[in-house]
């Protein structure tokens, strides 16, 4: 029986052997030419034990990520950080045709970093697939620029200052990629607002249905509703109304508790229940530091 279970490639090495490709100049960071990797059927799902940053265009195989395929016949940027699963589904028996870079970078080239500490803060390595970054020709341009300056780096002979240097030229690269999706975020405002819609949607049909046993909505179950990654969605969101998911699902919280204080006789606890908190304390909690009053102060300011 054929074993389904995702090869684990744990170093930069072993992804060199896996691709048919020379040794890597450094066993921490690669860049990689695309069109210089051989497509191998044995990693057509699998998981990294490093960080990916790429730039591809793939013209005859779908990318899928998590149960939805997607088309890459354009370039696109995007991320992978470690231990994400990725597959790659090819159209037919041939060898899959890739162009472009791709960058690996093992955490422990990292050490001692400062990107190191602030490689987190990049919420795009936690993006799905179909959430990559569509480059204009001038922005493609700015990060082949940086690519070729790591190159350069790492097949000089290197000394104390080669790390350094390196991390510099990553840390602009994230930065340029941060820019780059805010830029995108504001070209497609018009999809972008129709997730918030949906997002409005989803959150009044959630309470209406009244089923206190479903707990409060978490981010991974209505970023999972509106088909987007929890990342993506709160970067989204926050590039339109300045304020993340989690913040967007405790406003609708209050909006509806407000609602309730106001208008009906229900007690606290029953109003804590109904809009799924287990412990009352936990709702009072949330609602002082979202109005500055306690459930009750809020219902005699109408009395």
């Amino acid at each position: 029986m054929k074993n389904n279970a995702p090869l684990r490639i744990k170093s930069i090495s072993e992804f060199h052997e896996f691709r048919g490709l020379p040794k890597p100049e450094h066993p921490l960071i690669s860049v990689i030419d695309y069109s210089l990797i051989k497509y191998n059927p044995d990693m057509n799902n699998f998981i990294q034990d490093f960080y990916s940053i790429s730039l591809k265009r793939t013209t005859n195989a779908k990318i899928k990520y998590g149960q939805q395929q997607y088309d890459f016949d354009s370039g696109v940027l995007f991320f992978l950080a470690p231990n994400q699963v990725l597959s790659i589904i090819p159209n037919n028996q041939s060898e899959i045709l890739h162009t472009g870079w791709l960058l690996l970078i093992h955490p422990d080239f990292l050490w001692n970093t400062s990107l190191a500490s602030s490689i987190g803060k990049y919420e795009y390595f936690d993006y799905a697939i179909n959430e990559a970054l569509f480059l204009s020709d001038k922005e493609e341009t700015i990060l082949n620029n940086i690519i070729q300056n790591i190159k350069q780096e790492y097949y000089s002979n290197l000394d104390k200052f080669s790390q350094s240097i390196i991390i510099s030229q990553l840390e602009t690269l994230l930065n340029y990629s941060e820019r780059f999706y805010q830029r995108q975020f504001i070209t497609r405002r018009i999809s972008n607002h129709q997730v918030l819609e949906r997002l409005e949607k989803l959150l009044n049909d959630y309470f209406k249905k009244s089923l206190p046993e479903k707990g409060i909505p978490t981010v991974q179950y209505v970023a999972q509703s509106l088909n987007v990654s929890p990342s993506y969605l709160s970067s989204l969101l926050k590039s339109i109304t300045g304020q993340n998911t989690q913040q967007h699902i405790h406003n609708k919280i209050i909006e509806l508790a407000k609602e309730k204080l106001s208008t009906t006789s229900l007690s606290v606890s029953q109003i804590a229940y109904e809009l799924g908190f287990e412990h009352s304390q936990s709702f009072n909690k949330l609602f002082k530091s979202k109005t500055s009053k306690t459930p009750l102060e809020f219902r005699a300011s109408f009395n």
